[in-house]
């Protein structure tokens, strides 16, 4: 099973999401609207993200879904 870690500093208005463990060498690449994704610096496999100035009830959460489960199979 899968950890999500999250991370939130209030002073810093900045959240934190890793969905793998943080890399020692990893890269940041901005992708607008203060989101920023994180991703292993070597394979370039998106490992987490980070909000600029997040606040409780942020709206950027609006447009956000979270699936969890296995995709199916293609036959």
């Amino acid at each position: 099973m899968a950890q999500v870690k999250i991370y939130y500093e209030p002073e810093l208005e900045l959240l934190t999401v890793f969905w793998q463990p943080p890399r020692k060498k990893q890269i940041a690449t901005e992708l607008g609207d203060g989101a920023i994704l994180i991703k292993d610096e070597t394979t370039g496999e998106p490992i987490g993200m980070e909000l600029l100035s997040s606040r409780p009830n942020d709206d950027r959460f609006d447009s956000v879904s979270v699936e969890m489960g296995r995709l199916a199979e293609a036959s």
